[in-house]
């Protein structure tokens, strides 16, 4: 018999389940988040803390991770801009304003 057990937190956290996975809370480490994807979680978020529907300690769980995500979305921001200089720099083209 075979435990299956982390095969369903696994799939718990890719449908949106934002509570099954406490163990990414405060963790901005894992790059393997897209930007895209952890903005669209930033807005899932949102939306859930906003219904209304769940705990204090939910949402405190919940906001935590949308800090974390805002910590890496933010890096990835910042690292896209340096590529951007960087390319710019490399390549002698004039000024570009990049904020």
């Amino acid at each position: 018999m075979t435990d299956n057990s982390n095969d369903t937190n696994s799939n718990d956290a890719s449908n949106g389940d934002t509570n099954s996975n406490n163990a990414n809370i405060g963790d901005t480490n894992n790059d393997d988040t897209r930007f895209e994807d952890g903005l669209h979680e930033l807005e899932e978020i949102v939306r859930t803390i906003e219904s209304g529907e769940h705990s204090l300690e939910e949402n405190l769980e919940l906001f935590e991770r949308g800090i974390a995500l805002t910590r890496q979305c933010s890096s990835k921001l910042d690292a896209a801009t340096q590529r951007i200089k960087k390319l710019v720099d490399e390549n002698g083209i004039e000024e570009m304003e990049i904020n």
